[in-house]
């Protein structure tokens, strides 16, 4: 569930990342985006850390250091390698989801991300489907999922593929027509799962993803396992003809016409109730079945604040934390000169002169799932596309993978550490202000929990 309010015992936040894989080093050029105006006049009898001030205008990325994921509060999970990872030493993995479930009166940790294939710089125009590892421990050790009584000799932890179109049966479909490989004159092998999410509810495994542009049909997606978390899983039935919500025009000029949907899809839970959430302004309530959302078309929207004009936005999530609503999106922070020549950072539209820096995390704050939400703030620079969740010791955490398509992780000299399955410690605000920040350092707002 994505409803947080567990009552889990808190404890002092994991210090360092010390034999948990490869740590997150804060590059050091970064410190040239720090603002210098950051307060540093917290109250020691201040329990909870403050907020930080807005940037202004309205749309202003923040930029300083202390908001990155950095070598003191995150860490990049030592995943379990597969043959394709063993060079890398890493997971290669964009759109990293990490989550916490009580199973069976234990926790266990779920990851999983958007994968490529040996040979391809990126997960496009095909790859290989959805991998998923588990673990007792944030900490590790991270195993693939057991896949292996299910197909044996197939590779280990992948839970769903447009390879396994083979097991559909009647009544029972796995790979819909939509999802299938296909090809072309201009691409080749065509076909893709981005951004899943995997979520214990009632009982049952639900995996939702999406397919990306280079899918017959793209948009958002949910299979539900017949067994463990490691499957078999099979898509509902209100997936079989096409992804969820309505068609529109969108993506890049290549997508045919009506075969693009709202990507990104999520799910959020509380009590016995769900709802899926697309991109990037979407909500729907599933069927009590789960087996479909009860509103097929013209579905209803958040009551946000949009920017003026309103960016491109990806990845919408929401997690509910001490009573309210966060609702996350990735955006890109644009830089362009401003008239005294200063740098701006701004969650621009695109334009000339305007050139993308970070991938981040933004988030606005509500008392209802619906809305109305605040004005959006910059929760992590370069934490976009990202889920929130709390471990089973009640301590919070953000996924982040440091986008490597465009801006400061594309450059050659930062790629080895981009595309990371990276979690990073966030902190809150408190009752009052309500706010959840990438950990801050001593100078941060306040003092700590």
């Amino acid at each position: 569930m994505t409803d947080a309010e567990h009552g889990l015992h808190r404890r002092s936040l994991l210090a360092g990342a010390t034999g948990l894989g490869a740590a997150f080093a804060l590059p050091a050029s970064a410190a040239q985006a720090a603002d210098a105006t950051a307060p540093t006049t917290a109250k020691a009898s201040r329990r909870h850390p403050r907020n930080w001030p807005d940037p202004e205008p309205y749309g202003v990325a923040d930029t300083r250091v202390d908001l990155w994921p950095r070598e003191d509060n995150s860490f990049v999970l030592p995943l379990e390698l597969r043959p394709r990872d063993k060079e890398r030493g890493t997971v290669w993995m964009r759109d990293t989801y990490v989550n916490c479930f009580v199973v069976d009166g234990r926790p266990l940790y779920v990851a999983t991300g958007t994968s490529r294939v040996p040979g391809l710089e990126a997960a496009a125009p095909w790859n290989d489907g959805i991998f998923v590892w588990t673990s007792r421990s944030l900490e590790g050790p991270w195993k693939l999922a057991d896949t292996t009584r299910i197909r044996p000799g197939a590779e280990k932890g992948k839970v769903w593929s447009p390879e396994f179109v083979g097991e559909n049966r009647p009544g029972r479909t796995v790979v819909a027509p939509w999802q299938e490989y296909w090809h072309d004159d201009r691409f080749g092998k065509r076909g893709h799962a981005w951004a899943p999410e995997l979520h214990h509810f009632r009982g049952k495994w639900y995996l939702v993803a999406c397919t990306g542009d280079y899918a017959k049909k793209v948009g958002s997606f949910m299979l539900v396992s017949e067994g463990g978390v490691e499957g078999p899983y099979r898509l509902i039935e209100g997936n079989l003809d096409k992804p969820f919500g309505d068609s529109f025009i969108g993506g890049p000029s290549f997508i045919e016409p009506g075969a693009y949907h709202h990507i990104d899809g999520g799910l959020y839970s509380e009590g016995d109730d769900a709802w899926l959430v697309l991109h990037n302004n979407l909500y729907a309530k599933f069927r009590d079945d789960m087996e479909d959302i009860v509103t097929t078309t013209n579905l209803p929207t958040f009551r946000q604040q949009p920017y003026s004009p309103e960016p491109y936005l990806e990845g919408a999530y929401v997690f509910k934390y001490k009573g309210k609503y966060h609702l996350v999106h990735a955006a890109w922070d644009r830089t362009s000169v401003n008239a005294d020549g200063t740098v701006r950072h701004a969650y621009d539209v695109p334009a000339a002169g305007r050139v993308q820096y970070q991938y981040d995390a933004i988030v606005a704050v509500a008392d209802r799932f619906e809305g109305p939400y605040s004005k959006r703030y910059t929760a992590g620079v370069g934490a976009g596309h990202n889920n929130f969740f709390v471990d089973h010791r009640g301590d919070l955490w953000a996924t982040y993978f440091l986008n490597p398509a465009a801006g400061y992780y594309s450059n050659d000299s930062r790629t080895a550490e981009s595309a990371v399955p990276g979690v990073v410690r966030l902190e809150w605000t408190g009752p009052s202000d309500g706010r959840l920040y990438v950990k801050r350092g001593s100078d941060g707002g306040g003092t700590r929990h």
